[in-house]
């Protein structure tokens, strides 16, 4: 199985996170705005974020993790996107995360959809999810526009959450010509 390790895209790379970006990690968790609809707390301080860092296993267990995004233009660390997979659903699902300064430029968009692709493409996953809040509106515009469908809403941390889906033969279904 092809692991989800490194995925280039117009405007950026995405790579392993690593404790190297622990500074980075740190700082993008640190703004409330960017945690809003997610439900995490920020990390205490950098050691937690290295800590973090240095015991997430999605890479080594499953193949795919949530990945550095790194703006080509200025090799500066924007963000992550990448896929996660949930032993407890069987699931695979999207994610994705940047710093204000990002935000409404696209790039959660573009990283997002290039996850999917390799997903799909590259992995064979069936079905990729998206969750938010309902409140959530940019992430839920995100999910739109990388083609995934609405499938349920559920209990988000004590809010109301949706679910958003695509299948690996969505692109078939909408593009028989393909």
């Amino acid at each position: 199985m092809r692991r989800q390790d490194y995925i280039e895209t117009e405007r950026t790379i995405l790579r392993r996170l690593t404790i190297d970006d622990a500074e980075d990690f740190y700082a993008l968790n640190l703004d409330k705005e960017v945690l809003k609809y997610t439900g995490d707390q920020p990390f205490e301080n950098i050691q937690t974020s290295k800590d973090f860092l240095t015991n997430y296993d999605q890479y080594e267990k499953y193949g795919v993790g949530r990945l550095a995004v790194i703006e080509k233009a200025t090799s500066k660390f924007i963000g992550w996107c990448g896929l996660k997979y949930n032993p407890d659903n069987d699931e695979y699902d999207i994610g994705f995360r940047f710093l204000r300064d990002y935000w409404n430029k696209g790039f959660a968009t573009e990283t997002a959809k290039s996850c999917l692709d390799f997903g799909f493409n590259g992995l064979g996953i069936a079905r990729i999810v998206g969750r938010a809040m309902k409140e959530n509106k940019a992430s839920i515009k995100v999910l739109e526009k990388i083609e995934m469908t609405f499938k349920e809403t559920f209990d988000f941390e004590g809010h109301e959450g949706v679910i958003y889906e695509r299948r690996n033969n969505d692109n078939e279904k909408r593009s028989p010509n393909r």
